[in-house]
């Protein structure tokens, strides 16, 4: 495929356009990641996230600087909330990181969540494929910062930075989000707040509760709009790094990683295959319309469905719709 020969040449546009065919799940992805998959495996996956307003995209901008004077080239996935009019990404990534809009070593993209709740778009771990195969040797993926379900950035990227700030709440809300499981590094921003000093040592005193193991989560704090405590995180980033490829736990991250891509993959396939044969099938359809009456309940109605080997064996040898 062309676009995928000039993507591995180094050539950005080529990488955006594969970005776009991937968002519109165009039929071209499956011999798209195909292509690709010798190329995977060499880029250091960072994930951002934490509650809104907390300064994730300045955190990101900051240490992307530090990784270009490294010259280190680096693609960056910002997930935005989306559009109710266009379904695409409110904010624009030429707003949010200007200053490397001119930096040929810098790949940004906004990624419109289009109703996901895990933080990222469903199609984010195919993206981060392709900056991984295009040549970047750091990839950062910002999630849309919803603080409740941010699971998602922990089956995609190998270090995962965490981002509290004291307006965003106390340590005790942080740890029910489900973000304390998540964390690599913790980061905390605005810390020339009166109140950062509290949430930094009530999220220390919760890590002391945890079970040894082979990392030591740190708590970095940062004031990311003057540059104080950026150099710090980053050395941190580096050393979990470090680490995970030393300990072998970087190997065994990307082996749940596959399995993780693997089974949503197949989830995503058969449920739009599903959704395409309800709207063909006869019988198919006449569950739902069931089910939408109140005549059967969603339980028993899919037990009947999985339990009618004849039905199923012939929706899913059938020929995909379209």
């Amino acid at each position: 495929m062309k676009l995928v020969e000039q993507m591995l040449r180094g050539e950005n546009l080529a990488l955006a356009r594969l970005i776009s065919l991937v968002e519109n799940e165009s039929s071209e992805v499956p011999e798209i990641m195909k292509l690709i998959s010798p190329h995977l495996g060499k880029a250091h996956r960072i994930g951002i996230t934490g509650p809104p307003g907390t300064g994730k995209s300045t955190l990101v901008d900051k240490l992307a600087s530090l990784m270009r004077k490294q010259d280190l080239k680096v693609g960056i996935i910002a997930v935005d909330p989306s559009s109710p009019f266009t379904g695409g990404a409110v904010l624009g990534d030429r707003i949010r990181m200007q200053q490397h809009y001119l930096d040929a070593g810098v790949f940004i993209r906004s990624m419109a969540t289009r109703g996901s709740v895990g933080g990222l778009p469903q199609t984010a771990g195919s993206a981060i494929k392709l900056l991984d195969a295009a040549g970047k040797d750091i990839i950062l993926v910002e999630t849309v910062g919803v603080g409740q379900s941010e699971v998602d950035i922990m089956e995609k990227t190998d270090t995962v930075l965490v981002i509290q700030c004291p307006e965003s709440g106390d340590a005790i809300q942080t740890m029910k989000a489900g973000l304390f499981e998540i964390a690599d590094i913790f980061v905390v921003n605005k810390a020339d707040h009166p109140d950062a000093d509290r949430l930094l040592r009530d999220i220390q005193a919760m890590l002391r509760l945890r079970e040894p193991s082979w990392w030591d989560i740190p708590v970095v704090a940062t004031e990311a709009v003057n540059d104080v405590g950026i150099n710090e995180l980053y050395e941190q980033v580096q050393l979990h790094h470090r680490v995970l490829c030393e300990t072998g736990q970087l190997s065994q991250r990307r082996q749940l990683q596959r399995r993780f891509d693997f089974i949503k993959t197949v989830e995503h396939k058969l449920t739009h295959k599903l959704l395409k044969s309800i709207e063909q099938d006869g019988q198919l359809g006449r569950y739902i319309e069931m089910v939408e009456m109140g005549e059967l309940d969603p339980y028993s109605a899919a037990d009947e469905l999985l339990k009618s080997g004849n039905l199923l064996t012939d929706w899913l040898c059938q020929r995909p719709p379209g």
